[in-house]
């Protein structure tokens, strides 16, 4: 800090005005100097950056490809999910307390392993055709990689093998321009991520936010590893008490849990959705969005989309055989509530990981086009007489794999803007 004397008198006041003069001189001298090495060096730095990668950071985008409220504004991109090298899941406590005991049996003996070549090779075809009348029908189709699901890995918790990238609806979840990767709480899908990242890097460096949640260990001391399910019987007694598999341990939710009205978000607490994972998105997406917790008379409560499936604004299909327990909530609200008919998948057919009501987890293109499922003339019956078109696509191997056209896909652009439905 420069400090001078006040003096008085002329040749000494003229002396003083001089130096003064020098100083700031000098001051402003050194300081146009470094600005412009600064410059030339962040120039240096940014042509590096060029040459690296064909690429220069530039600030954010006013057209960020991200962007989405919620589910029925009209849909421009969407990720759907690869059924290549999907893997069964080790048959862990977790595994066992979202499945039923039917397919226990398949678990133990083909844990780690592919899931039956033929039937994968179906899947695989079902939903290259999927892709292909999205694109027919103007929506921009993005893929994750193709990964060896099969290899081991071990972390100082545990170890596994992992599953696939079947579902990005599971791991991904989109609120406006930002894109939220999911914990989750199976082990067998802790690296599902990596299927993603080269999408969601391109993305970011569009201009969309990116937000990964925190990584659990899953320690043994997330699951309740006495968790006592035996029967249906067993499973609707402890759901109707509050017990689940997954405990409060740390953190853990899988995207699928949640879906999304605006500003207003709906999650259940499930068995791989806890607590302390709906309170981490709470605090992460107030004050702009409200997340409410609703629950279901459902035995074994995992992804919200098969039992839950907002449709549009104030309009939502509910599983009559999951009933809510919140409903008026919306009825109050002027919202449609909408029984779907019974689903008509035949009992014989493989559904290692879900139950028949994949035939409601529909996928809308926008408020008069939705996307089911070619075989379920029921629904397509119903969405008709609510005056919206069906788009009918088979993907009934698919189905196998644990989900319906909603969990196969993760809209990342639909046309809109963001509202309140609920008030």
């Amino acid at each position: 800090m420069l400090r001078v004397r006040c003096l008085r008198g002329g040749s000494r006041g003229a002396e003083a005005a001089h130096y003064i003069g020098l100083r700031l001189g000098r001051v402003f001298t050194g300081w146009v100097q470094r600005s412009f090495q600064s410059t030339q060096a962040a120039k240096a730095s940014q042509n590096t950056c060029a040459a690296d990668d064909n690429k220069v950071t530039s600030p954010v985008p006013k057209d960020c490809p991200v962007c989405s409220y919620n589910e029925w504004d009209p849909l421009e991109e969407v990720i759907v999910g690869r059924a290549e090298n999907a893997c069964v899941p080790p048959f862990s406590v977790e595994v066992k307390a979202n499945t039923y005991e039917k397919y226990w049996g398949f678990y133990q003996k083909f844990g780690g392993q592919s899931f039956p070549k033929d039937h994968l090779k179906k899947a695989i075809a079902e939903i290259e055709e999927m892709c292909n009348i999205l694109k027919r029908e103007g929506v921009i189709v993005k893929r994750p990689d193709p990964i060896d699901w099969s290899v081991k890995y071990k972390t100082p918790d545990f170890e596994s093998t992992g599953m696939y990238a079947a579902m990005p609806r599971d791991i991904l979840l989109v609120v406006g321009n930002e894109i939220i990767e999911a914990p989750m709480a199976w082990r067998a899908r802790f690296f599902e991520y990596r299927a993603y990242r080269k999408i969601i890097k391109d993305y970011f460096n569009c201009g969309a936010k990116w937000t990964t949640a925190p990584k659990p260990t899953m320690a043994d001391e997330l699951y309740d590893q006495d968790y006592p399910i035996h029967s249906v019987e067993d499973r609707h007694k402890l759901a109707a008490q509050g017990k689940f598999v997954t405990t409060e341990f740390e953190p853990c939710f899988d995207a699928a849990d949640f879906i999304r009205a605006g500003r207003d978000i709906f999650v259940q607490r499930s068995q791989v959705t806890n607590y302390m994972g709906i309170e981490w998105m709470r605090r992460h997406l107030a004050p702009d969005y409200k997340v409410h917790i609703i629950s279901f008379k459902d035995p074994n409560p995992m992804h919200i989309d098969a039992t839950f499936n907002i449709i549009g604004p104030g309009l939502v299909i509910s599983n009559p055989d999951r009933p809510c327990h919140q409903i008026d909530l919306f009825k109050k609200a002027g919202w449609t509530v909408i029984r779907p008919p019974v689903p008509l998948i035949p009992d014989d057919h493989p559904l290692w990981m879900s139950s028949k009501w994949l035939s409601m987890n529909v996928l809308m293109l926008d408020e008069k086009r939705v996307m089911v499922d070619a075989n379920e003339t029921s629904i397509q019956k119903m969405f008709e007489n609510l005056g919206i078109s069906t788009i009918k696509v088979n993907i009934r191997h698919a189905n196998s794999l644990g989900g319906g056209f909603h969990c196969w896909t993760c809209d990342i652009r639909r046309r809109g803007t963001l509202q309140s439905y609920l008030d």
